[in-house]
């Protein structure tokens, strides 16, 4: 979907009731049965010995908002904003727009897990990234490339991950179905360089005021220990 378009019903129609929606403390995930930040892991959540360098790859609509968030977490050396899960290799942001190279909007997540385990990476996704009860969509964005998913680079991160989904179905942390895809990564694209720290270059950009703002206002909320500047 155009975001500029989306900016221009955002100022005619949007804005009044997001702005009541921020107030009242709603987010993305108004799915959820409980506030505060999930449960933490049963598997993964343990940080290595010693400094080191991992990867994770997630997908939770607009790659914006999300990359911001793990921008804004300590242990993260960098956030990409990207495209993951199609086949067209090297794809432009207009190709996967069009909803038909099978990519979506994605976040390569480059950490030292023994500062940040992955199994924290997705704690943090699942508790102010995106709302992951959400097909296909996200907010005011539809079609598959702004789809819920995990991309798995080995076994131990997808046995994690859906162990994890599991840990949270089984505690009814949401009121509907996670829908969560967990998929092999097959290769990572970095978006245009625009589309990097896209947040930080237009703070004041009305789409990232009502989509992605709140979700860094969540982060220094539930996971002060872990939020840096």
């Amino acid at each position: 979907m155009n975001r500029n378009f989306l900016s221009f019903l955002a100022a005619v129609i949007v804005v009044p009731i997001a702005l009541v929606l921020v107030g009242a403390g709603l987010s993305s995930a108004s799915s959820r049965t409980t506030s505060g930040p999930l449960n933490v892991p049963a598997l993964g959540a343990e940080l290595s010995a010693a400094p080191a360098e991992d990867t994770a790859v997630f997908a939770g609509g607009c790659f914006w908002g999300v990359e911001a968030v793990f921008d804004h977490v300590k242990g993260v050396k960098r956030a990409i904003s990207g495209y993951a899960g199609g086949t067209l290799a090297s794809p432009s942001y207009e190709q996967v727009s069009s909803g038909e190279t099978g990519h979506a909007e994605s976040v390569e997540v480059i950490y030292d897990p023994s500062q940040v385990s992955y199994g924290k990476l997705l704690q943090i996704f699942f508790s102010v990234a995106h709302d992951p009860t959400q097909l296909n969509r996200q907010g005011p964005d539809h079609g598959t490339q702004y789809r819920s998913a995990i991309f798995y680079r080995n076994p131990q991160q997808q046995q994690v991950a859906e162990s994890y989904i599991r840990q949270l179905t089984a505690a009814r942390t949401f009121s509907r179905p996670i829908v969560t895809q967990v998929a092999k990564l097959g290769g990572f694209y970095a978006a245009e360089d625009y589309h990097q720290h896209y947040l930080e270059q237009h703070p004041n950009q009305l789409y990232i005021v009502i989509n992605d703002k709140p979700k860094l206002v969540a982060l220094k909320k539930q996971f002060p220990d872990i939020y840096t500047d």
